[in-house]
């Protein structure tokens, strides 16, 4: 059975965020997942995660702006720099909260943006930051979104994705595969399961349409956690999904798996 991960950003919205841990873990949850943690002091986040026996599986590097509609900054030209320190950030929150993983968010391409110079900027953005995270033990993933949610995201598909990894060539860069994104997109998501599972480090879900429980909508997911045990998929899948309604009712197809 896959090891699911609650995003506590999406979940269990009933309850104020440093509160969402003990309900995630009341929940079932062995694990959760967040956006960002940087409004908050890392020790703290780490006592919430201590104390509800919680493992910490993913966290996002600071985007830029978000109120103002940055994306993030690994894949934006002029910003290296802002990328790199959100980057050293990030490592610095993951040696307290003790995940491995961190999402690095590529950011948008404006309208008539140059496509060639945001993949060289994503690349060689990776390249300079992998031996800081792997030095400490950490890996650096990149997620295709799809246009819809963010409109100008950089990075849309999965072969988009293993492109830009296998010309970084380091060990610690690796994929964020989400269902939910992926489905959007590209659909067919038993073979891209299949095709990109040897760079899969990390894997999220929601129901589509709509970004609501996996148990709605277009996707089997019954199929497709079956087949995640089938390839020995043993990361973390993340539940970064919009409850319906009161989280803890729309769990029947977390107890179930």
């Amino acid at each position: 059975m896959p090891k699911f991960a609650a995003n506590i950003s999406m979940m269990f919205t009933e309850h104020v965020f440093l509160d969402r841990f003990e309900a995630a873990a009341r929940a079932g949850f062995a694990g959760v997942e967040f956006l960002f943690p940087y409004e908050w002091a890392a020790g703290n986040l780490a006592d919430r995660l201590r104390a509800n026996r919680l493992e910490q599986a993913l966290f996002n590097t600071w985007p830029g702006d978000w109120e103002s509609g940055q994306r993030g900054l690994a894949a934006v030209p002029g910003r290296e720099e802002e990328f790199e320190r959100a980057v050293i950030q990030a490592l610095d929150y993951a040696d307290e909260l003790g995940n491995s993983c961190i999402h690095a968010m590529s950011g948008l391409v404006p309208d008539g943006g140059d496509r060639n110079a945001h993949r060289a900027t994503l690349v060689a953005n990776l390249r300079r930051t992998a031996p800081l995270a792997a030095a400490r033990g950490k890996t650096l993933i990149i997620e295709p979104i799809n246009t819809r949610d963010i409109p100008g995201y950089f990075l849309n598909y999965q072969a988009q994705a293993r492109g830009i990894i296998e010309e970084v060539g380091a060990d610690n860069v690796r994929l964020q595969f989400d269902l939910y994104h992926c489905q959007i997109m590209e659909g067919d998501l038993a073979v891209h399961m299949r095709d990109y599972i040897d760079i899969i480090a990390h894997m999220q879900i929601a129901g589509t349409p709509g970004r609501h429980e996996p148990d709605t909508g277009e996707v089997n997911y019954t199929f497709l956690f079956e087949e995640m045990d089938r390839l020995g998929y043993d990361g973390w899948v993340g539940c970064e999904y919009r409850p319906r309604g009161e989280t803890v009712a729309g769990l029947g197809w977390f107890r179930e798996a």
